[in-house]
């Protein structure tokens, strides 16, 4: 293994570790996820999807952005995932402290825009973390390009306990 410098990259640190056997086995492994199952998520570093649900490679397909927010590119990968891939439940999962919850989408844009040019997305901000959750299992439950809306739950897992709690449809 090289020896990080001041002028090393973190890329070059992590290529470092798959080089030196951190990469995870997945040699033999199906394109087809083990469990069937797509789990929505924010990219927060704290959270670890793989290791908060117990995954193993091979098991799930995890898809990650900003707030875990159900985009058209989610949108897309999850159309993807369930008729090409044969996933058949999605899970949503988004946390406390999230930089999304109470994010000032027109700040963003404002600073983004500065140089003339606006973005053709939405930064998706929002207020009420299980309320997000709830809108996000009803916006997939019900887009008409997903083969397989029958078994969408959603989560939030509180980073300072590390609890993971069901949101239930209501409010």
């Amino acid at each position: 293994m090289a020896v990080r410098t001041a002028d090393s990259t973190a890329t070059e640190a992590l290529l470092d570790r798959a080089v030196g056997g951190g990469a995870r086995q997945t040699t033999g492994l199906q394109a087809r996820p083990g469990l069937r199952v797509a789990i929505v998520a924010c990219m927060d570093a704290r959270l670890m999807v793989e290791d908060l649900l117990g995954l193993q490679a091979g098991e799930a397909h995890v898809i990650r952005n900003a707030g875990g927010l159900v985009t058209d590119d989610v949108i897309r990968s999850l159309a993807i995932s369930q008729r090409r891939l044969g996933t058949r439940e999605i899970v949503v999962v988004r946390h406390t402290n999230c930089g999304m919850l109470g994010f000032d989408d027109a700040g963003f844009l404002a600073e983004v825009a500065a140089d003339g040019r606006r973005p053709d997305w939405e930064p998706g901000g929002f207020h009420d973390l299980e309320q997000g959750v709830r809108v996000a299992v009803r916006d997939l439950g019900a887009n008409p390009f997903l083969a397989h809306t029958d078994r969408i739950r959603g989560f939030v897992y509180d980073v300072a306990t590390g609890a993971l709690d069901e949101v239930r449809a209501g409010r």
